[in-house]
């Protein structure tokens, strides 16, 4: 399986799949979860002639497990470790929830920062559209110009809830807001919850514990600096990252779209799979 090694010893772990040769799409993947949530979507681009590339974000997945540098800087500077290992450029940025913050600061970053990378990538060119599905930007922790976001209570209470008895907590998640199975008529799936437990629990507790930290960051500035098309997705019945969060990136992009869901749940990726690759693919072509 490939690895990277990262400057500071960490060993992160990626897919590189479908035509070596194809327009690249890269995928970043949300809490707590690793790059095989993205599988149905890499399969669907991948057999379209795309180059789809995934990593496992440190702690998460088959990446090491360090106990520093789980914060958004350190997430986007492995992701810039990658593109310049892989040598990549115009590259499409898919992110979903905490995924599409990390692709955020590393997108602003990558376009702010000149130059060229160790292995002569520039890094200007690295990054052609991006695309935020549920994403936590511009911030999930509530604000005066976000009244929709979770209030520092909410986020306290998981933390709590992972404090007393994490994997308990990682099947209430799954089987309620995350996949929206607590609705009425909802269609439940045990594959899926199943699926996202053994994700969640993979994943270093440390990890996921502090990355409850980074749905406090303020995108705000990160959006402002892109200079690229911006699709931003999301459902109207997200109970983790609340509509109301979502719907106000649009505001803070040059040239942005929303595209909203009629009553979405968070897992767009898993639950509306079909709807997303094809929006996918048609923003790709564009």
């Amino acid at each position: 399986m490939p690895y990277l090694p990262l400057k500071d010893g960490v060993s992160l772990f990626y897919k590189d799949w479908g035509n070596s040769t194809g327009q690249p799409v890269f995928f970043s993947h949300g809490w707590p979860l690793n790059s095989d949530n993205w599988e149905l979507q890499m399969n669907f681009l991948g057999n379209k002639g795309y180059r789809v590339i995934a990593h496992d974000r440190r702690g998460h997945g088959r990446s090491d497990q360090p106990w520093t540098g789980n914060d958004i800087d350190t997430w986007a500077d492995d992701i810039s470790q990658l593109f310049d290992y892989l040598n990549l450029t115009d590259v499409t940025l898919v992110g979903h929830s905490t995924g599409g913050g990390d692709l955020t600061r590393f997108a602003a970053n990558s376009k702010a920062d000149s130059g060229y990378g160790t292995y002569g990538c520039k890094k200007s060119s690295w990054v052609k559209k991006l695309v935020l599905i549920s994403a936590i930007v511009p911030q999930l922790l509530q604000a005066p110009w976000s009244p929709s976001g979770l209030p520092m209570e909410a986020l306290n209470g998981q933390r709590a809830l992972m404090l007393k008895d994490r994997s308990q907590f990682f099947y209430d998640v799954p089987e309620g807001p995350f996949f929206g199975f607590n609705r009425p008529n909802a269609t439940v799936s045990k594959g899926l919850i199943q699926s996202w437990y053994n994700q969640g629990m993979q994943a270093s507790f440390k990890a996921v514990f502090d990355t409850v930290t980074s749905w406090q960051t303020d995108f705000r500035a990160d959006l402002e600096n892109l200079d690229i098309p911006v699709l931003v997705i999301h459902g109207s019945d997200d109970q983790v990252v609340p509509f109301g969060v979502g719907n106000k990136t649009v505001d803070y992009v040059k040239d942005g779209r929303l595209k909203v869901c009629p009553g979405g749940p968070h897992a767009l990726p898993n639950i509306e799979a079909d709807g997303i690759n094809n929006d996918l693919l048609e923003f790709l072509k564009e």
